[in-house]
């Protein structure tokens, strides 16, 4: 049995300019709605291949991406995986179709698959810090959490949790406060000869993290530490830690490569980062847990959940109009965009599903099964599949597919 952490925030009655509205659930009566007036604007690494894993197949599969939108598709399994030395935390999407498991301090290992999930590498987290300059770096293991890939996809950074070895004490966690906790590493894992050619330090507990569509930049919110990495990826240098309080988690960033979005979970808030000067230069109210941020194809709207409020969020970031938001399920955990922008899939650690949302209006047209545990998501636009990772140590992958 697996343990999460949760942190118990105080849940607050809605203020006066929030408006319960009706939310139109595709074949039944769905959850209340709320809209909200927004107040603010390369040392030796192993990496084994293996043979192809357990794979349970569906009646029917779909390969090819219609042109058809993708909030009038409707989704259905296509295959699971299943095998040893999985238990997945999040799974990321490449640029190229391979798909990326991070398996945590469980199984010490990031797992890669092709796009009919054949394993094609196991990367193992240990590393000797020494041989990457660190002084009198031990060797040492990680715990592989979340991942980024650059733009070109030929690096993928991982955050690790925390770090095991010699001088490592990885005593804090979820329901850590601010403290004298362990900073830990980010790996950057080179996708030609799956191996980790580079480590970078940041703060304590780091979880997601983002790479700029510039590939220049990449932050990290570290959970423990309250802060967020700012990080130059030519030299994989922290250039700045920038404070932002309790719990920072989700992050997001402009196509420009200048704004940084980084939910606030502790604070309820969202913190906006100028990259240029790595300041904080604004602050989004964002409700009761804010975790993960997604922004629209044309930056105008961020999605948010709201992992205690049980849903999900749209913000006009331009002010132009309210906030809505709208009940999903029960701990909202992470979020995928389609390549139109038409549809957000979210999944759901507690009530076990996955939901699909049309974005123009904020209406739920899809629930699925997604496992016990559905933690992490991506959305791979060639294929229309969706790959979810169940924490239980399943992953499952769905087909997008236009209707009969």
């Amino acid at each position: 049995m697996i343990t999460i952490g949760l942190i118990a925030y105080t849940i607050s009655a809605l203020s006066a300019d929030e408006v319960s509205v009706g939310d139109a659930t595709a074949g039944a009566a769905g959850p209340s709605s709320t809209v909200v007036n927004t107040a603010s604007t390369s040392p030796t690494t192993t990496a084994t291949t293996a043979t192809t894993p357990t794979t349970t197949l569906a009646t029917t599969t779909t390969t090819t991406v219609p042109a058809f939108p993708t909030d009038q598709r409707v989704m259905e399994l296509a295959f699971r995986i299943s095998r040893d030395n999985l238990q997945p935390k999040s799974i990321v999407a490449s640029p190229d179709g391979r798909f990326v498991a991070q398996n945590m301090m469980y199984r010490h290992n990031v797992s890669v698959f092709d796009g009919d999930g054949a394993l094609l590498a196991e990367i193992d987290d240990t590393v000797d810090l020494s041989a990457f300059g660190v002084a009198d770096g031990p060797v040492a293991k990680g715990s592989p959490v979340e991942a980024a890939f650059s733009p070109d996809g030929r690096h993928l950074y991982v955050s690790n949790y925390k770090m095991y070895g010699p001088g490592f004490n990885p005593i804090a966690d979820d329901e850590c406060e601010r403290g004298d906790w362990d900073d830990s590493y980010i790996y950057r894992i080179d996708m030609e000869s799956y191996t980790i050619d580079g480590v970078v330090a940041v703060g304590a507990v780091p979880k997601f993290l983002a790479v700029s569509p510039d590939g220049k930049w990449l932050v990290v919110s570290n959970w423990c530490g309250f802060d967020a990495s700012v990080i130059r990826t030519s030299d994989l240098t922290e250039v700045a830690r920038v404070n932002l309080g309790r719990h920072p988690r989700g992050i997001a960033i402009d196509a420009d490569s200048r704004l940084a979005y980084v939910s606030v979970m502790g604070a309820g808030r969202i913190a906006v980062i100028d990259l240029n000067t790595a300041t904080e230069i604004e602050s989004i109210e964002a409700g009761i847990s804010p975790r993960h941020l997604v922004l629209s194809p044309d930056g105008r709207y961020m999605y948010v959940s709201n992992n205690l409020q049980g849903g999900v969020r749209k913000i006009d970031l331009t002010g132009a109009s309210p906030q809505v938001f709208i009940r999903t399920g029960e701990r909202p955990r992470s979020m995928a965009l389609s390549e139109d922008g038409l549809s957000l899939y979210v999944v759901h650690y507690e009530s076990g599903g996955m939901t699909k949302v049309a974005t123009a209006d904020m209406r739920i047209v899809q629930r699925i099964d997604a496992g016990s545990g559905p933690v992490g998501i991506t959305y791979e636009p060639t294929s229309a599949r969706i790959w979810v990772a169940d924490y239980r140590g399943v992953l499952w992958v769905f087909d997008d597919r236009v209707p009969d």
